[in-house]
């Protein structure tokens, strides 16, 4: 044999003996290497007062040589709490919910919190079958981007304890908090822009509309259109899955026949971006406002006009109020609406051809 070789392995077999190779080491294995008592090594670790600068000095080498952490869920469990979270969204690859995702881990980290999140992926049971796993690993909340319409199965999981905050989208049946932006006012102004600019033939391609925002996002346009005098031919509207063959479908319908529209206002990000594609294939100036910003409208030419929303705003708001519930502050289930904001870039400003 090596002898190289073979003091390579002896080493290495006696370091992992040492450090008990696939057991985490506990405060008894610290106590025992420093020589001292469970409880010092508690006070140690736990920043309490009592310990000897020179016996501290012995439990901390102790812990960096066996690489000891502190067992934090048994820690909190003590007291009640597991110091984490749960966060439900629609979609993970979202963009919209990659900034409400960490406002929502940074006031859980200010917190001492963990943050667990899942996606629904729009679908009810999933949902659901989602929300009560969280729950069944004893998170202390929820902030909840709803796929389904109906939240009675949470109200156990409420009245034992866990704090829930639905975002984007209200809850079903049942009463509890929930932030929201103005999506009838942000669409409802987002079309009057374009009516501002001679536009009469106005499309509108949305989500589902079962989904309370598409639901909103259709109001505002309708009640636009009716303040201006504008009645809409059913042609005019789509709604359905976000899927791009679909929304291509929808807007090359509106797009065609003797009397096309010449302005298509877009429900979300993604039919955006589909809509985009479609009109740069188009032979003439279309224009086009769309709800939710993009990466890189700014950038095309021309660039996008949308509606923004503030989904960091969202998820903070959302997270703050989670936390205030948990601290026993509140009481009755609110309502919160933030503003949108009209973004001018070009797109929404082109005048209709002709």
């Amino acid at each position: 044999m090596d002898n190289r070789t073979g003091q390579r392995i002896v080493a290495e077999t006696a370091r992992r003996t040492d450090n008990r190779y696939g057991n985490r080491p506990t405060m008894k294995d610290v106590a025992a290497r420093a020589g001292v008592g469970l409880k010092t090594v508690s006070r140690v670790v736990n920043g309490e007062p009592g310990v000897t600068p020179d016996t501290e000095r012995r439990v901390q080498e102790a812990i960096d040589a066996l690489g000891f952490r502190r067992n934090d869920s048994a820690r909190v469990l003590r007291k009640g709490r597991t110091a984490s979270i749960g966060l439900v969204l629609e979609d993970l690859s979202d963009p919209f919910y990659g900034p409400l995702s960490r406002a929502v881990e940074e006031v859980a980290r200010a917190h001492g919190a963990l943050l667990i999140n899942g996606s629904s992926a729009e679908d009810p049971d999933r949902e659901q079958e989602l929300v009560l796993a969280l729950c069944a690993r004893r998170v202390d909340g929820l902030v909840v981007i709803p796929a389904g319409d109906d939240h009675r199965y949470l109200e156990p999981e409420i009245k034992a304890g866990v704090a829930t905050v639905f975002v984007d989208r209200p809850a079903g049946q049942i009463d509890a908090d929930v932030v929201l932006s103005d999506n009838f006012g942000g669409a409802r102004d987002g079309v009057a822009h374009l009516i501002a600019h001679g536009h009469r033939r106005i499309g509108f391609i949305g989500d589902m509309p079962r989904i309370h925002t598409a639901a909103e996002r259709l109001r505002g346009y309708h009640t636009a259109m009716e303040a201006a005098g504008i009645p809409v031919d059913e042609a005019w509207t789509s709604l359905g899955v976000t899927d791009p063959q679909r929304v291509r479908r929808a807007a090359e319908a509106m797009l065609a026949g003797p009397s096309p529209v010449t302005a298509i206002f877009t429900g979300n990000n993604r039919v955006t971006v589909t809509v985009i594609r479609v009109l740069a294939e188009h032979s003439g100036p279309v224009a086009l406002v769309g709800f939710d910003d993009i990466e890189l409208a700014d950038l095309l030419q021309p660039g996008v006009t949308v509606v923004a929303q503030d989904s960091a705003q969202l998820g903070r708001t959302a997270a703050e109020r989670l936390f205030r519930r948990l601290d026993g502050t509140l009481a009755l289930p609110e309502r919160f609406e933030l503003p949108t904001r009209l973004i001018t870039r070009g797109s929404g400003e082109l005048p209709p051809a002709g």
